[in-house]
């Protein structure tokens, strides 16, 4: 049952990546194979500029067993995962680094630094996280958010993981995207919490302002398969043809993201948005096609966010 599909970069993804400015990124707690690796990839094929935070002993005996040639300028010292993850902020306030990567480092730590209210990079949104997804031989992409961060979010939180999605959605030049509210059924019942949640948000939003179509609630069948939404009857723009799913839950998000993964070999893109700037999370089950994905996801969003400033 398990798909034995390797999971690939989409060309599209990285073309769009390739066409811009390798983006400046500082790279948390960077003195770990994985992420070294991972930071390498990415700059070889034009994506970031890499600025490596944390122990600068480490990262310069990893970078010489990888025959990488590191710039004096390239590397941060910082003694431990939160001196580095404070550091890696500090660049983006000094306008050195336009991007985050998590490196070596707890969630909990880096997200720590960013939300610090003092010194952190709110910007008034609250934080989300989005699934990029795509399968080999497909020129479709899926987007699921949040599955990571927002663990069962309110009306409120919703609305910004929602205006968080449809700026992404912009940046990848979708300029209406179709937005789907997640839940089982497309009838509002107060038997299903999260169908009700997807009717107040609806009402609460004005798509055409936001630049999207926002249709729910709906069953995933509805929002992803064209046939299951005219047999079901489902007579709105966008039904069938989801570029993103909203989930009501951490749980439903996460299941759906992993499906793909294991069952289809989809490759995973993961950002962290709702910053002043993208956040590269990645882990370490994930494979190069996916860590390379993330970080051409987030160059072009980081890109975008320096059109708006």
């Amino acid at each position: 049952m398990l798909s034995d599909q390797s999971p690939v970069c989409p060309a599209a993804l990285l073309n769009q990546a390739q066409g811009l400015p390798p983006m400046a990124t500082a790279v948390i707690n960077a003195g770990n194979q994985l992420a070294m690796e991972s930071a390498r990839q990415a700059e070889l094929e034009g994506v970031i500029s890499p600025i490596l935070v944390g122990d600068e002993d480490q990262i310069r005996s990893i970078a010489a067993n990888m025959d990488w040639a590191l710039a004096d300028n390239q590397v941060v010292a910082a003694d431990c995962e939160q001196a580095a993850a404070e550091a890696a902020v500090a660049l983006v306030h000094a306008q050195r680094a336009q991007m985050l990567m998590k490196g070596h480092i707890h969630s909990d730590t880096l997200l720590r630094a960013v939300l610090d209210k003092h010194k952190g990079l709110r910007t008034g949104a609250r934080l989300s996280h989005v699934f990029y997804m795509t399968v080999a031989n497909s020129d479709k992409a899926l987007c699921i958010t949040d599955a990571v961060i927002n663990i069962a979010p309110d009306l409120t939180t919703q609305q910004h993981i929602l205006r968080n999605c449809i700026h992404l959605m912009h940046a990848l030049a979708i300029e209406k995207p179709n937005i789907a509210l997640l839940s089982a059924t497309e009838t509002p019942t107060p038997a299903m919490p999260s169908s009700m949640l997807a009717k107040e948000l609806l009402a609460s939003v004005h798509d055409k302002q936001l630049g999207a179509q926002i249709f729910g609630p709906v069953a995933l069948d509805g929002a992803i398969s064209p046939m299951a939404a005219k047999i079901k009857g489902i007579d709105v723009d966008g039904a069938g043809e989801a570029d993103v799913i909203l989930v009501p839950n951490i749980e439903t998000g996460n299941a759906i993201f992993k499906q793909m993964v294991y069952f289809s070999g989809a490759t995973a893109a993961g950002l962290i948005l709702g910053a002043k700037v993208p956040i590269i999370l990645t882990s370490r089950a994930d494979p190069p096609a996916a860590r390379l994905a993330s970080a051409a996801l987030g160059s072009i969003y980081a890109h975008w966010l320096k059109q708006q400033a």
